[in-house]
């Protein structure tokens, strides 16, 4: 493991240079973001080893190959990128701005914001369109407070997935951990769908996902649960409703984010939601609360994603100081 003093600090250094500069436009025009190369590795691994024509095992067996060189592979160019940045006269630096690259922070709470300033300036049409580019669900099938509710979901589950984890494994094992984590977790969100093309093939990804995700989840919710009071809701009812509701989410890890955020607004997250060509049925998270969202609502979550953010990165100061 890699927990140690300056390793923290450099972690915390990434986490503010996040928050400060998120994902320069500029740059990501002229040059490919390091996840898009990853999307292109995984997407050539599904062309050319998700065979339709295939038994079911087969394509388990090939899915389970690609895990293993993606995992390999993040492992791999982790390790070289820091082992080049210790033979550079000012390598820490290399090691903060590739960490903060994958750090979600800043992108996350713009991303969101835009759902609640679609909403307020151009009304359903334009929060639609907005919230249409953080989450798979059919757009014209929302009204205001399902668009609202969808943004404050991707906020809290993205927080966890973008934020959290990716800081959690940095922790652990530096570049080589942070680097595997996010070609899972991209994995995941390409080829770990339940459905006839990726059922099989996308298996080992997905359920390895889930696993590598399970402690960033937990964090997650407690990080959103102290950081509740900022948005005029209580510590106490959001931890009230990750342990009375975490376990109904159909994702073993969505659900604990997405229950302190439901409980810190004091509103029902999750529940029905239509996505292109299918409905599901699932059952309200905090559903006793508001389920009239409001961008106003939008609002509050962002406030207690940054409280959040602010916490995680006390607790890594502090830490760094004590075992410093």
């Amino acid at each position: 493991m890699l927990i140690y003093e300056h390793a923290l600090w450099l972690l915390l250094a990434a986490i503010l240079l996040d928050a400060v500069a998120g994902d320069p436009d500029w740059l990501w025009r002229r040059l490919p973001h390091p996840v898009v190369w990853i999307g292109k590795t995984i997407s050539l691994f599904d062309t050319h080893m998700n065979k339709t024509t295939a038994t079911a095992f087969r394509r388990k067996q090939a899915g389970v190959a690609v895990l293993l060189v993606l995992v390999s592979g993040g492992l791999l160019v982790g390790a070289g990128l820091q082992a080049i940045s210790a033979r550079l006269p000012f390598g820490d630096i290399l090691i903060v701005i590739v960490a903060a690259v994958f750090i979600a922070q800043n992108s996350l709470y713009r991303h969101v914001a835009a759902v609640r300033d679609g909403l307020e300036q151009d009304g359903l049409n334009g929060g639609r369109k907005a919230v249409a580019m953080i989450v798979g669900r059919d757009p014209d099938q929302l009204d205001e407070a399902r668009v609202s509710r969808a943004a404050i979901e991707s906020c809290a589950e993205n927080y966890s997935d973008g934020v959290v984890a990716p800081v959690f494994w940095f922790a652990l094992f530096g570049l080589p951990g942070l680097l595997a984590y996010k070609a899972v977790n991209t994995a995941d969100s390409m080829i770990g769908h339940k459905n006839d093309t990726y059922r099989d093939f996308g298996w080992a990804s997905a359920r390895f996902d889930d696993l590598i995700n399970l402690p960033a989840s937990r964090l997650s919710g407690l990080f959103i649960a102290l950081a509740a009071p900022l948005a005029h809701g209580t510590i106490r009812r959001s931890l009230s409703s990750i342990v009375k509701d975490a376990g109904k989410h159909r994702s073993p890890n969505a659900g604990w984010p997405e229950a302190a955020m439901a409980g810190a607004l004091d509103i029902a997250l999750a529940g029905p939601r239509t996505y292109p060509g299918y409905t599901v049925d699932d059952p309200y998270l905090n559903e006793t609360g508001r389920k009239e969202a409001t961008a106003n609502d939008i609002d509050r979550a962002g406030i207690v994603m940054i409280g959040a953010c602010a916490i995680q990165a006390l607790m890594i100061g502090a830490v760094a100081m004590v075992i410093g």
